[in-house]
Protein backbone atom coordinates (compact mmCIF):
# COMPACT_ATOMS: atom_id res chain seq x y z
CA UNK A 1 0.00 0.00 0.00
CA UNK A 2 1.15 3.52 -1.09
CA UNK A 3 1.20 6.62 0.90
CA UNK A 4 1.54 10.41 0.33
CA UNK A 5 4.93 12.17 1.07
CA UNK A 6 3.34 13.95 4.04
CA UNK A 7 2.11 10.79 5.55
CA UNK A 8 5.36 8.98 5.61
CA UNK A 9 7.13 12.17 6.91
CA UNK A 10 5.16 12.18 9.78
CA UNK A 11 5.19 8.28 10.90
CA UNK A 12 9.20 8.85 10.12
CA UNK A 13 9.21 12.18 12.06
CA UNK A 14 8.01 9.68 14.88
CA UNK A 15 11.20 7.67 14.73
CA UNK A 16 13.33 10.52 15.39
CA UNK A 17 13.76 11.11 11.41
CA UNK A 18 13.77 15.36 10.84
CA UNK A 19 11.93 16.55 9.04
CA UNK A 20 11.06 20.22 7.87
CA UNK A 21 8.18 21.92 8.77
CA UNK A 22 5.14 21.27 6.93
CA UNK A 23 1.31 21.46 6.60
CA UNK A 24 -0.94 19.72 4.61
CA UNK A 25 -3.56 21.51 2.61
CA UNK A 26 -7.14 20.83 0.24
CA UNK A 27 -7.90 24.23 -0.60
CA UNK A 28 -6.22 27.54 -1.50
CA UNK A 29 -7.48 28.72 1.68
CA UNK A 30 -5.45 26.04 3.67
CA UNK A 31 -2.52 26.56 1.17
CA UNK A 32 -2.92 30.57 2.49
CA UNK A 33 -2.83 29.78 6.06
CA UNK A 34 0.21 27.31 5.86
CA UNK A 35 2.06 29.62 4.12
CA UNK A 36 1.26 32.54 6.30
CA UNK A 37 2.01 29.80 9.50
CA UNK A 38 5.52 28.63 8.48
CA UNK A 39 6.44 32.57 6.91
CA UNK A 40 9.35 33.15 4.86
CA UNK A 41 9.66 31.29 1.55
CA UNK A 42 7.95 27.71 1.50
CA UNK A 43 7.78 25.33 -1.34
CA UNK A 44 4.44 24.07 -2.80
CA UNK A 45 4.68 19.82 -3.73
CA UNK A 46 1.72 17.98 -5.41
CA UNK A 47 1.21 14.90 -3.41
CA UNK A 48 0.70 11.79 -5.57
CA UNK A 49 1.10 8.36 -5.23
CA UNK A 50 4.16 9.00 -8.42
CA UNK A 51 8.04 10.33 -8.54
CA UNK A 52 8.97 12.94 -10.40
CA UNK A 53 6.63 15.47 -9.31
CA UNK A 54 8.95 18.70 -10.04
CA UNK A 55 9.02 17.46 -13.72
CA UNK A 56 5.73 17.55 -14.43
CA UNK A 57 5.03 21.09 -12.39
CA UNK A 58 4.45 19.22 -8.87
CA UNK A 59 6.91 20.96 -7.49
CA UNK A 60 6.96 25.55 -7.18
CA UNK A 61 8.66 27.57 -4.64
CA UNK A 62 6.76 30.65 -3.47
CA UNK A 63 8.19 33.67 -1.97
CA UNK A 64 5.16 34.67 0.35
CA UNK A 65 1.65 33.72 1.43
CA UNK A 66 0.35 35.64 -1.99
CA UNK A 67 2.29 33.29 -4.52
CA UNK A 68 1.74 30.13 -2.72
CA UNK A 69 -2.01 31.20 -3.24
CA UNK A 70 -1.54 31.74 -7.17
CA UNK A 71 0.38 28.53 -7.58
CA UNK A 72 -2.37 26.60 -5.37
CA UNK A 73 -5.03 27.85 -7.94
CA UNK A 74 -3.58 26.29 -10.95
CA UNK A 75 -2.09 23.04 -8.56
CA UNK A 76 -5.20 21.50 -7.19
CA UNK A 77 -7.38 19.84 -9.57
CA UNK A 78 -4.64 19.67 -11.92
CA UNK A 79 -4.10 16.64 -14.03
CA UNK A 80 -0.23 15.85 -13.18
CA UNK A 81 1.59 14.16 -15.44
CA UNK A 82 5.17 12.64 -14.81
CA UNK A 83 7.00 9.17 -16.24
CA UNK A 84 4.93 7.45 -13.65
CA UNK A 85 1.90 8.28 -14.10
CA UNK A 86 1.21 7.56 -17.72
CA UNK A 87 -0.23 9.81 -19.93
CA UNK A 88 -3.28 9.86 -17.90
CA UNK A 89 -1.76 11.17 -15.54
CA UNK A 90 -3.22 11.93 -11.48
CA UNK A 91 -5.18 14.36 -10.69
CA UNK A 92 -3.75 17.00 -7.77
CA UNK A 93 -6.19 16.67 -4.85
CA UNK A 94 -3.96 18.03 -1.89
CA UNK A 95 -0.18 19.41 -1.37
CA UNK A 96 2.01 20.01 1.34
CA UNK A 97 3.07 23.31 1.85
CA UNK A 98 6.71 23.25 3.57
CA UNK A 99 9.43 25.58 4.78
CA UNK A 100 12.51 25.52 2.60
CA UNK A 101 16.10 24.24 3.63
CA UNK A 102 19.59 25.82 2.37
CA UNK A 103 21.07 23.18 0.52
CA UNK A 104 24.33 21.71 1.19
CA UNK A 105 24.63 18.80 -0.57
CA UNK A 106 21.77 15.90 -1.47
CA UNK A 107 22.53 12.00 -0.55
CA UNK A 108 19.86 9.13 -1.51
CA UNK A 109 19.01 6.42 1.81
CA UNK A 110 16.74 3.60 1.07
CA UNK A 111 15.64 0.38 2.56
CA UNK A 112 14.33 -2.43 0.65
CA UNK A 113 13.89 -6.61 0.76
CA UNK A 114 16.90 -7.95 -0.76
CA UNK A 115 14.97 -11.56 -1.49
CA UNK A 116 18.06 -13.40 -2.27
CA UNK A 117 19.30 -12.16 1.31
CA UNK A 118 16.07 -12.86 3.23
CA UNK A 119 16.82 -9.31 4.47
CA UNK A 120 16.36 -5.66 4.29
CA UNK A 121 19.23 -4.24 2.35
CA UNK A 122 19.86 -0.48 3.73
CA UNK A 123 21.43 1.51 0.81
CA UNK A 124 23.03 4.69 0.69
CA UNK A 125 24.25 7.15 -1.95
CA UNK A 126 26.37 9.99 -2.39
CA UNK A 127 24.17 10.42 -5.82
CA UNK A 128 20.73 12.13 -4.30
CA UNK A 129 17.92 13.57 -6.16
CA UNK A 130 18.62 10.89 -8.66
CA UNK A 131 16.33 8.24 -9.42
CA UNK A 132 18.08 5.14 -7.65
CA UNK A 133 17.54 3.29 -10.82
CA UNK A 134 19.18 5.86 -13.31
CA UNK A 135 22.41 5.39 -10.32
CA UNK A 136 22.17 1.57 -10.37
CA UNK A 137 22.74 1.83 -14.07
CA UNK A 138 25.05 4.19 -14.87
CA UNK A 139 27.15 4.14 -11.35
CA UNK A 140 26.49 1.32 -9.10
CA UNK A 141 29.38 1.54 -7.74
CA UNK A 142 28.08 4.81 -5.83
CA UNK A 143 25.33 2.48 -3.98
CA UNK A 144 26.76 1.14 -0.53
CA UNK A 145 24.71 -1.49 1.15
CA UNK A 146 24.37 -2.81 4.96
CA UNK A 147 22.02 -5.88 5.84
CA UNK A 148 20.10 -5.51 8.50
CA UNK A 149 20.03 -8.29 10.49
CA UNK A 150 16.37 -9.26 11.48
CA UNK A 151 15.77 -8.42 14.90
CA UNK A 152 18.41 -6.67 15.45
CA UNK A 153 17.94 -3.55 13.13
CA UNK A 154 20.95 -1.39 11.42
CA UNK A 155 23.70 -1.54 14.03
CA UNK A 156 25.72 1.98 14.30
CA UNK A 157 28.61 0.96 12.98
CA UNK A 158 26.92 0.07 10.03
CA UNK A 159 25.58 3.69 9.98
CA UNK A 160 28.60 4.86 10.57
CA UNK A 161 30.23 3.07 7.47
CA UNK A 162 27.58 4.23 5.43
CA UNK A 163 27.58 8.33 6.52
CA UNK A 164 31.33 8.27 5.94
CA UNK A 165 31.18 6.43 3.23
CA UNK A 166 29.21 8.37 1.27
CA UNK A 167 31.10 11.22 2.08
CA UNK A 168 29.33 12.91 5.27
CA UNK A 169 31.74 15.73 7.08
CA UNK A 170 32.62 14.54 10.44
CA UNK A 171 30.40 17.45 12.42
CA UNK A 172 27.56 15.99 10.71
CA UNK A 173 28.45 12.03 10.60
CA UNK A 174 26.60 11.92 14.21
CA UNK A 175 23.42 13.18 12.73
CA UNK A 176 22.93 11.00 9.73
CA UNK A 177 23.99 8.10 11.93
CA UNK A 178 20.94 8.92 14.12
CA UNK A 179 18.74 9.41 11.11
CA UNK A 180 19.31 6.44 9.51
CA UNK A 181 18.91 4.21 12.55
CA UNK A 182 16.14 6.04 12.97
CA UNK A 183 14.59 5.35 9.24
CA UNK A 184 16.00 1.69 9.93
CA UNK A 185 13.54 1.48 13.12
CA UNK A 186 10.62 2.63 11.34
CA UNK A 187 11.06 0.57 8.15
CA UNK A 188 11.08 -2.25 10.86
CA UNK A 189 7.96 -1.16 12.91
CA UNK A 190 5.25 -0.48 10.96
CA UNK A 191 6.24 -3.73 8.37
CA UNK A 192 7.37 -1.44 5.26
CA UNK A 193 7.79 -2.83 2.06
CA UNK A 194 9.92 0.44 0.95
CA UNK A 195 11.53 3.12 3.13
CA UNK A 196 13.31 6.15 0.66
CA UNK A 197 14.59 9.20 1.61
CA UNK A 198 15.30 11.19 -1.86
CA UNK A 199 16.81 13.54 -1.42
CA UNK A 200 18.23 13.44 2.55
CA UNK A 201 20.04 16.71 2.85
CA UNK A 202 22.64 18.63 4.36
CA UNK A 203 21.64 22.07 5.39
CA UNK A 204 24.00 24.74 4.73
CA UNK A 205 23.91 25.19 8.92
CA UNK A 206 25.04 21.56 8.90
CA UNK A 207 22.01 19.91 9.72
CA UNK A 208 20.34 16.67 7.99
CA UNK A 209 16.39 17.02 6.87
CA UNK A 210 14.76 14.23 4.74
CA UNK A 211 13.90 16.46 2.31
CA UNK A 212 11.59 14.02 0.68
CA UNK A 213 9.84 10.75 1.69
CA UNK A 214 8.74 7.43 0.13
CA UNK A 215 7.11 4.86 2.14
CA UNK A 216 5.31 1.53 0.77
CA UNK A 217 3.40 -0.91 3.42
CA UNK A 218 3.14 -4.21 2.86
CA UNK A 219 -0.33 -5.04 2.86
CA UNK A 220 0.25 -8.61 4.57
CA UNK A 221 0.94 -6.94 7.66
CA UNK A 222 -1.57 -4.50 7.80
CA UNK A 223 -3.62 -6.34 9.86
CA UNK A 224 -0.93 -5.23 12.89
CA UNK A 225 -1.15 -1.63 12.28
CA UNK A 226 -4.84 -0.77 12.02
CA UNK A 227 -3.65 2.97 12.15
CA UNK A 228 -2.07 2.55 8.92
CA UNK A 229 -5.03 1.42 6.85
CA UNK A 230 -6.82 4.77 7.28
CA UNK A 231 -3.76 6.22 5.21
CA UNK A 232 -5.09 4.60 2.14
CA UNK A 233 -5.96 6.94 -0.26
CA UNK A 234 -8.45 5.27 -2.75
CA UNK A 235 -8.61 8.49 -5.42
CA UNK A 236 -5.13 7.26 -6.69
CA UNK A 237 -5.40 3.66 -6.93
CA UNK A 238 -6.61 2.23 -10.16
CA UNK A 239 -10.62 1.69 -9.50
CA UNK A 240 -11.00 -1.75 -10.69
CA UNK A 241 -8.16 -2.26 -8.26
CA UNK A 242 -10.24 -1.10 -5.70
CA UNK A 243 -12.85 -2.97 -6.43
CA UNK A 244 -11.10 -6.30 -6.65
CA UNK A 245 -9.96 -5.52 -3.43
CA UNK A 246 -13.57 -5.49 -2.08
CA UNK A 247 -13.78 -9.40 -2.62
CA UNK A 248 -10.38 -10.98 -1.72
CA UNK A 249 -8.98 -10.78 -5.25
CA UNK A 250 -5.81 -10.01 -6.75
CA UNK A 251 -6.10 -7.59 -9.25
CA UNK A 252 -3.43 -5.83 -11.15
CA UNK A 253 -3.90 -3.62 -14.29
CA UNK A 254 -2.03 -3.86 -17.25
CA UNK A 255 -2.01 -2.60 -20.75
CA UNK A 256 -2.77 -5.05 -23.36
CA UNK A 257 -6.17 -6.05 -24.38
CA UNK A 258 -6.56 -10.43 -23.19
CA UNK A 259 -8.38 -10.35 -20.21
CA UNK A 260 -7.24 -12.86 -17.86
CA UNK A 261 -8.56 -15.00 -15.08
CA UNK A 262 -6.62 -17.72 -13.16
CA UNK A 263 -6.30 -19.65 -9.82
CA UNK A 264 -3.18 -19.18 -8.46
CA UNK A 265 0.12 -16.57 -8.93
CA UNK A 266 2.47 -18.79 -10.46
CA UNK A 267 -0.46 -19.83 -12.73
CA UNK A 268 -1.35 -15.88 -13.82
CA UNK A 269 2.55 -15.16 -14.51
CA UNK A 270 2.54 -18.36 -16.60
CA UNK A 271 -0.57 -17.74 -18.15
CA UNK A 272 0.58 -13.63 -18.98
CA UNK A 273 3.77 -15.94 -20.11
CA UNK A 274 2.22 -17.53 -22.48
CA UNK A 275 -0.25 -14.87 -23.83
CA UNK A 276 2.78 -13.15 -24.93
CA UNK A 277 4.60 -15.93 -26.48
CA UNK A 278 1.16 -16.22 -28.74
CA UNK A 279 1.56 -12.64 -30.05
CA UNK A 280 -0.49 -11.08 -27.39
CA UNK A 281 -0.48 -8.85 -24.11
CA UNK A 282 -2.14 -9.37 -21.15
CA UNK A 283 -4.62 -6.70 -19.76
CA UNK A 284 -4.45 -7.61 -16.45
CA UNK A 285 -3.02 -10.06 -13.70
CA UNK A 286 -6.10 -11.44 -11.78
CA UNK A 287 -5.79 -14.23 -9.61
CA UNK A 288 -9.16 -15.45 -7.75
CA UNK A 289 -7.47 -17.82 -4.95
CA UNK A 290 -7.51 -21.59 -4.09
CA UNK A 291 -10.93 -20.99 -2.67
CA UNK A 292 -12.87 -18.70 -4.54
CA UNK A 293 -16.77 -19.50 -4.69
CA UNK A 294 -19.35 -18.72 -7.05
CA UNK A 295 -19.84 -15.13 -5.96
CA UNK A 296 -16.12 -14.44 -6.07
CA UNK A 297 -16.05 -15.79 -9.42
CA UNK A 298 -19.00 -13.98 -11.05
CA UNK A 299 -17.03 -10.81 -9.44
CA UNK A 300 -14.05 -10.77 -10.93
CA UNK A 301 -15.70 -12.05 -14.54
CA UNK A 302 -17.48 -8.58 -13.71
CA UNK A 303 -14.30 -6.19 -13.13
CA UNK A 304 -12.32 -7.83 -15.78
CA UNK A 305 -15.14 -7.03 -18.33
CA UNK A 306 -15.69 -3.50 -16.95
CA UNK A 307 -12.56 -2.80 -18.26
CA UNK A 308 -12.50 -1.09 -21.91
CA UNK A 309 -9.40 -2.48 -23.03
CA UNK A 310 -10.35 -5.77 -22.78
CA UNK A 311 -11.11 -7.33 -26.39
CA UNK A 312 -10.89 -10.95 -25.42
CA UNK A 313 -10.90 -12.82 -21.78
CA UNK A 314 -9.11 -16.19 -20.99
CA UNK A 315 -10.12 -18.03 -18.12
CA UNK A 316 -6.89 -20.33 -17.04
CA UNK A 317 -8.02 -23.01 -14.32
CA UNK A 318 -6.25 -25.95 -12.79
CA UNK A 319 -9.04 -27.35 -10.60
CA UNK A 320 -8.06 -28.15 -6.93
CA UNK A 321 -10.13 -26.53 -4.35
CA UNK A 322 -11.39 -24.63 -6.40
CA UNK A 323 -13.65 -27.22 -8.47
CA UNK A 324 -14.18 -26.88 -12.42
CA UNK A 325 -17.63 -26.70 -12.07
CA UNK A 326 -17.70 -24.06 -9.30
CA UNK A 327 -16.01 -21.75 -11.35
CA UNK A 328 -17.79 -22.95 -14.60
CA UNK A 329 -21.23 -22.25 -13.08
CA UNK A 330 -19.58 -18.69 -11.67
CA UNK A 331 -18.95 -17.93 -15.21
CA UNK A 332 -22.32 -18.90 -16.73
CA UNK A 333 -23.79 -16.48 -13.83
CA UNK A 334 -21.89 -13.32 -14.58
CA UNK A 335 -21.67 -14.00 -18.35
CA UNK A 336 -26.01 -14.11 -18.23
CA UNK A 337 -26.03 -11.20 -15.84
CA UNK A 338 -23.72 -8.71 -17.53
CA UNK A 339 -24.41 -9.49 -21.45
CA UNK A 340 -20.88 -10.35 -22.24
CA UNK A 341 -19.96 -9.48 -25.68
CA UNK A 342 -16.69 -10.45 -25.50
CA UNK A 343 -15.39 -13.67 -26.76
CA UNK A 344 -14.18 -16.06 -23.72
CA UNK A 345 -11.46 -18.74 -23.85
CA UNK A 346 -11.78 -21.31 -20.78
CA UNK A 347 -8.72 -23.77 -20.82
CA UNK A 348 -9.95 -25.97 -17.14
CA UNK A 349 -8.53 -28.80 -15.67
CA UNK A 350 -8.44 -31.01 -12.76
CA UNK A 351 -11.68 -31.56 -10.00
CA UNK A 352 -15.03 -31.70 -11.51
CA UNK A 353 -13.39 -31.04 -15.12
CA UNK A 354 -15.84 -32.75 -17.23
CA UNK A 355 -18.86 -31.33 -15.12
CA UNK A 356 -17.43 -27.99 -15.69
CA UNK A 357 -17.05 -27.96 -19.43
CA UNK A 358 -20.47 -29.55 -19.44
CA UNK A 359 -21.71 -26.59 -17.94
CA UNK A 360 -20.40 -23.94 -20.29
CA UNK A 361 -20.96 -25.76 -23.42
CA UNK A 362 -24.93 -26.35 -22.31
CA UNK A 363 -25.31 -22.73 -21.33
CA UNK A 364 -26.21 -21.78 -24.89
CA UNK A 365 -23.40 -18.84 -24.39
CA UNK A 366 -20.26 -18.27 -26.97
CA UNK A 367 -17.43 -19.91 -24.94
CA UNK A 368 -14.43 -21.37 -26.29
CA UNK A 369 -13.32 -24.07 -24.67
CA UNK A 370 -9.07 -24.92 -25.24
CA UNK A 371 -7.55 -28.03 -25.17
CA UNK A 372 -4.32 -26.95 -22.90
CA UNK A 373 -2.75 -23.54 -22.28
CA UNK A 374 -0.77 -23.07 -26.06
CA UNK A 375 -4.05 -23.66 -27.78
CA UNK A 376 -5.74 -21.35 -25.55
CA UNK A 377 -3.28 -18.81 -25.64
CA UNK A 378 -3.51 -18.82 -29.71
CA UNK A 379 -7.11 -18.84 -29.57
CA UNK A 380 -7.42 -16.11 -27.44
CA UNK A 381 -4.99 -14.07 -28.85
CA UNK A 382 -6.61 -14.56 -32.92
CA UNK A 383 -9.80 -13.51 -30.85
CA UNK A 384 -8.68 -10.26 -29.44
CA UNK A 385 -7.06 -9.07 -32.59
Amino acid sequence: MKIHEYQAKAILAQYGVPVPRGEVARSVEEVERAAKDIGGTVVIKAQIHAGGRGKGGGVKLAKNANEAVEIAKKMLGMRLITPQTGPEGRVVQRVLVEQTVPIEREFYLGIVLDRAQGKPVFMASAAGGMEIEEIAAKNPELILKEAIEPGIGLAPFQARKLAYGIGFPAESAPAAVKAMIALARAYEAIDASLAEINPFILSADHKVFALDAKINLDDNALFRHKNLIELRDLHEEDPLEVEASRFGLNYIKLDGNVGCMVNGAGLAMATMDIIKHAGGNPANFLDVGGGANEEQIRNAFRILITDRSVRAVLINIFGGILRCDVLAAGVVAAAKELKVSVPVVVRMEGTNVEMGRKILTDSGLNFTVADGMKDAAEKVVRLAQ
